[in-house]
């Protein structure tokens, strides 16, 4: 069962090696063993317990994935910390041996060590680009080349699964490895919500401070969830300051505007809007394509046309998604070497089309929900009336319906009384404008957003 192990771990290994940065490569996964077999799970040996403990926390799903690909299987992990202890070449242990140069410089590049891991896969050379993201990747290669000296801070806001964290994972590793001994911080509000309780408790509020004011980039995931914590606010306002005055980056995700956190400080509203403010909306369907065709790439599969337009076409609105649903279907066809079909695709993501289908909305359901909360007659959305009470909840809807849908500017057009597409693109770019500048529109517009969405 060894030599059986030893195979799909030298499989594994070589998938490992295209995917990562030499360094990272070297330094954690070389010195690791495949010592056995033992049913579903394969036993690595690692030459400590912060190798086991730091290879579960960062790199176990790709361990997972890779190990899939070698092997045609979904096998178990299982770690066997080398009773020697220093036979292997690995951080933490004393033997000197010819990896231990490589670690110093990788662990500059790396978070604190503690802090969660930057995913090697979330590079800028893995981001795909679309009309819905694009001015937040230039943002984040401007602030990645440059930190500090422009868009300071960068304020990354949209819905679940559109790239934010794959954009702060791409800046932490693109400045950790172009600027050596960049001190890049990375963690969620709630880890620092919980960083902070436990200084508090072990009167190390000291060392929090040191750590968190002393870096030179600090990213920070999900800002949302500073909202009715005063005391973390607090501390994060001096915190923001101290790096802010110290031209330190400091770039920032959430699910919503700054403006629309309910029950955040005023202060912390105004700081979060120094620098840009950039959304990350819904890809439309050629960048859903174009992720789908980069991710077959990466994985090293080729899926039938259908297949991809289908899920392209079904799966709109999570990014993460799209790329499970990618993943589990390529699974499916390397496992069993059955014949993919829509038929079969659609047995497998049943569970998923089923959620999707939950966002999925159209035109006709548009006009009613913008209709109702506008208190207008549903004929009014086809009408040729132009009062303005009635032609802005009409322009909303048209612009909803762009955004919501996948049909074109004539079929929206057809659908609200015969209107040419000029008329739809002079409303969804008026719609548009008015949200930038009126707080009270972008509300409404985002509420009748997430109600279609329910």
């Amino acid at each position: 069962m060894q030599t059986s192990a030893e195979k799909i771990w030298g499989g594994a290994q070589q998938l490992l090696r295209t995917m990562l940065n030499t360094d990272i490569y070297n330094l954690w996964f070389l010195p690791i063993r495949a010592v056995a077999l033992e049913g579903e799970t394969l036993v690595l040996e690692v030459a400590n317990d912060f190798c086991e403990v730091w290879l579960k926390d960062n790199y176990l799903g790709l361990i997972s994935d890779v190990l899939a690909q070698a092997s045609g299987q979904n096998l178990k992990v299982k770690f066997h910390v080398n009773a020697a202890g220093s036979t292997l070449g690995a951080p933490g242990s004393d033997h000197k041996t010819k990896a231990k140069p490589d670690a110093e410089p990788v662990e500059r590049n790396a978070p604190v060590r503690g802090e969660i891991a930057f995913n090697p896969k979330n590079t800028f050379e893995s981001f795909v680009v679309g009309e819905n993201n694009n001015h937040a990747h230039a943002a984040a290669m401007a602030v990645s080349q440059a930190p500090g000296k422009s868009y300071n801070p960068l304020f990354l806001y949209g819905g679940v699964g559109l790239g934010k964290t794959h954009l702060l994972h791409a800046i932490g590793q693109y400045i950790g490895g172009t600027k050596k001994g960049a001190r890049v911080t990375y963690l969620s509000s709630e880890k620092f919500t919980n960083e902070y309780i436990d200084a508090i408790q072990n009167n190390q509020l000291v060392r929090f401070r040191r750590k968190h004011r002393q870096a030179d980039v600090l990213l920070i995931d999900d800002i949302q969830f500073l909202a009715g914590k005063e005391r973390i606010q607090e501390e994060f306002f001096h915190t923001f300051n101290a790096l802010h005055e110290g031209h330190k980056q400091i770039v920032l995700t959430c699910d919503r505007p700054a403006a629309e956190i309910q029950n955040l400080e005023h202060r912390l509203v105004s700081r979060f809007e120094w620098g840009l403010v950039t959304e990350m909306q819904p890809p439309d369907v050629e960048t859903r394509m174009a992720i789908l065709r980069k991710k077959e790439k990466a994985m090293g599969v080729e899926l039938p046309d259908e297949v991809v337009h289908f899920l392209a076409n079904r799966i709109r609105t999570n990014i993460r998604r799209l790329e499970g649903a990618l993943i589990r279907v390529a699974s499916f066809a390397s496992l069993t070497g059955k014949k993919l079909t829509l038929t079969v695709v659609e047995g497998l993501l049943r569970e998923v089309l089923h959620e999707e289908g939950r966002y999925t909305v159209n035109i006709d359901s548009i006009q009613k929900k913008v209709a109702e909360h506008y208190d207008i007659r549903l004929a009014d959305m086809t009408s040729k009336r132009r009062p303005e009470n009635i032609a802005f909840p009409r322009q909303v809807a048209m612009f909803l319906s762009r955004q919501m849908t996948e049909s074109s500017l004539n079929t929206i057009g057809e659908a609200f009384g015969g209107r040419d597409h000029g008329t739809v693109l002079h409303a969804c770019r008026l719609v548009k404008d008015r949200m930038e500048v009126d707080a009270t529109v972008r509300q409404a517009v985002l509420y009748l957003e997430k109600q279609l969405l329910r």
